[in-house]
């Protein structure tokens, strides 16, 4: 789970640290009574090879099963120490809106990842027909519930829902997939940090970094531009570039 837990980058991060704090009705109280440990030195991939000297005509194939192998044991283990220190757990929400089989199925992978590692997960389904002033009144539940530090409503949505406006309901500071204009903007400003950070970039830096591909003075191609990865994935290399992030 990329994105749901602090520092470590992935759908599974909660509380991303942010040098500005948005403004919030119900502002979360687990951040500021956990200190969660320090950001370790990240490890190589074991897939790294350290180089050669050579020049290699062929590409190398990054794996990311062992990093997140290991994002999740870090995870797992910053959940336990929470959980024996101040007794409490990070905790999800999802809204998944009707019947798409990819969709249920994405939600599955999040919860399953959420399950092993130890952050409480809720999940409220809703028809394919649902209004879209139910499925705000499901969000605005979650937005003032204490006990939920992140947010995905599950997209795409039916085409009778206004998705923009659905995400600029999320609160930001619960918003783990990065849409809200707030993180997005925060995203794409100089200086700022995002409270959080789409997990489809986050995890593509990542892959980098553990690979130790150096970023800065690169020539980049991204292909697509949605807010989920390509627009995104745009806006964090180049903040790399600028002033790289320790995540």
């Amino acid at each position: 789970m990329v994105g749901f837990w602090h520092r470590l980058g992935n759908k599974g991060k909660a509380l991303y640290s942010a040098t500005l704090s948005p403004p919030c009705s119900s502002p979360l109280t687990l951040p500021h009574i956990w200190v969660p440990t320090q950001t370790p030195q990240r490890p190589l991939s074991s897939g790294f090879h350290r180089a050669t000297g050579k020049t290699q005509s062929a590409a190398e194939i990054m794996s990311g099963k062992p990093i997140a192998k290991d994002i999740n044991l870090r995870v797992a283990a910053e959940i336990s120490r929470m959980k024996a220190a101040i007794g409490r757990l990070p905790g999800l929400a999802v809204v998944l809106v009707g019947y798409r089989e990819d969709s249920h199925a994405y939600v599955h992978i999040n919860l399953k990842a959420c399950n092993e590692v130890g952050i409480k997960t809720s999940i409220v389904q809703l028809p394919q027909d649902c209004t879209q002033d139910r499925l705000i009144d499901v969000v605005s539940s979650f937005n003032s519930n204490p006990s939920v530090h992140g947010i995905i409503v599950q997209l795409p949505l039916p085409q009778h829902l206004e998705e923009e406006t659905i995400i600029n309901f999320v609160s930001p500071e619960k918003d783990v997939d990065g849409f809200h204009p707030l993180n997005i903007g925060n995203l794409a400003l100089r200086g700022r940090e995002p409270l959080f950070i789409p997990c489809a970039p986050k995890a593509c830096i990542e892959l980098l970094l553990r690979y130790r591909v150096e970023i800065i003075g690169k020539n980049a191609v991204v292909i697509g531009r949605s807010k989920i990865a390509g627009l995104s994935t745009s806006l964090l290399l180049q903040s790399w570039t600028e002033a790289p992030r320790d995540g």
